[in-house]
């Protein structure tokens, strides 16, 4: 069971009702009701909870942490769901896809890509002097990102809380091989497209989130480390989409080139 917070709407058996709910999703490729629909009075913190539960759940079960995503960051989306920060989700070792991998989209429910910088942490952040240095010393590298999405709510009809409690909608993650130090790169200003079948479908900028990736991360830093969850050395961090979502089919190739970082390409199959 999951204790409520004091701003927890939703009792404990619900909360772990609808984490129940959404495993099964998952596990049966079957997308369920929106969960804020059928609970208005549902708040973020009721979202995290259920989240929550599914992390504590898969971590009993043997799936491993190796970082988290952060989702919302562009502010016409957060507009959208009237929110005025980004959220959050973990990715777990099962996620990872090899750069050029092939993906098969029977094992997703209605995937879509997004092109990312991910961040790999050489050691913990310190919150307690969370500054653009900090942040800058704490990160390795960068690489380029694919983050392939994924919603366990039917039809993609996501409010603040599915999205939310369903581990930010994440699905699986291809990470570029091409490790590039942050001296190197302008966060801001590195351009992106990302291109499904050889025709460019998805451009942005590093601008488009948060204004700079590294924002990002310092909202996460903070954000986990309030929540009991500070992240760690090695941890991966996918900073947020450069661009616009893309949707994607059997046989659909997409690769994803970010000015200074590289490029990363997945194949997505029937099987």
């Amino acid at each position: 069971m999951v204790s409520p917070t004091v701003s927890c709407m939703l009792s404990p058996s619900t909360i772990e009702d609808q984490a129940v709910a959404l495993r099964a999703a998952r596990q049966n490729l079957r997308a369920i009701a929106p969960i804020g629909l059928a609970f208005p009075e549902a708040t973020i913190d009721d979202a995290y909870a259920i989240q929550s539960a599914n992390t504590a759940f898969w971590t009993r079960e043997g799936r491993s942490i190796v970082g988290a995503k952060i989702g919302l960051t562009a502010k016409s989306v957060q507009k959208q769901l009237g929110v005025d920060q980004p959220d959050y989700g973990s990715l777990f070792a099962d996620m990872a896809v090899s750069d050029g991998d092939t993906v098969p989209l029977n094992t997703l429910i209605q995937p879509k890509v997004e092109a990312e910088i991910a961040f790999v942490l050489k050691r913990a952040p310190r919150v307690d002097r969370l500054t653009t240095a900090e942040l800058l010393d704490c990160v390795d590298y960068a690489l380029p990102a694919i983050e392939i999405v994924d919603s366990r709510i039917a039809d993609w009809k996501i409010g603040i809380v599915d999205t939310i409690a369903d581990n930010a909608s994440s699905g699986l993650f291809v990470l570029g091989t091409t490790p590039t130090k942050l001296d190197a790169i302008d966060l801001r200003l590195c351009g992106m497209v990302m291109e499904k079948n050889g025709e460019p479908t998805s451009f942005g900028a590093g601008a488009a989130c948060l204004g700079n990736p590294l924002h990002a991360l310092g909202w996460l830093v903070a954000k986990m480390h309030a929540m009991g969850r500070p992240l760690a050395a090695s941890d991966v961090v996918l900073a947020g989409a450069l661009g616009p979502m893309v949707a994607v089919a059997p046989g659909d190739v997409v690769e994803a080139r970010i000015e200074g970082v590289g490029s990363v390409r997945v194949r997505f199959g029937q099987e």
